[in-house]
């Protein structure tokens, strides 16, 4: 078995440390970094003020099929939404700190797009 990380593993994991330092830059604080659970990942965990970030980052090398963003669909919301309740279950200590859902979209010149508060909860 090949241990060396695939080609898009590399560049996903570069376009999150990208998205980590464009956020900190922004001031938040980063809590956590791909928090994986039977549910799903959670690129970043990080803190804005009062608020727990739960941060899905999405890279488009063409904009033909849309932005990285619409690319969340409902599916891998419900996906994201379980995997943070996880994390909430496991740290406790930040169960009761409000919590939003931003997403960070690249594009193909390495622009970045922060949407903060993408989605919530139904």
């Amino acid at each position: 078995m090949n241990s060396n990380p695939s080609v898009n593993h590399v560049k996903g994991r570069d376009f999150e440390l990208m998205a980590c330092d464009y956020l900190q830059l922004q001031g938040l604080k980063l809590i956590d970094r791909n928090y994986r659970s039977r549910q799903g990942e959670i690129d970043l965990i990080m803190l804005d003020g009062d608020y727990l970030v739960f941060v899905e980052v999405r890279y488009r090398s063409n904009p033909r099929f849309g932005s990285g963003a619409e690319s969340i669909d409902r599916r891998k919301q419900s996906r994201l939404l379980a995997t943070a309740a996880r994390y909430l279950q496991e740290q406790r200590h930040n169960a009761t700190q409000a919590a939003r859902f931003d997403v960070i979209s690249i594009g193909a010149q390495q622009d970045i797009h922060w949407i903060k508060d993408a989605f919530q909860a139904d």
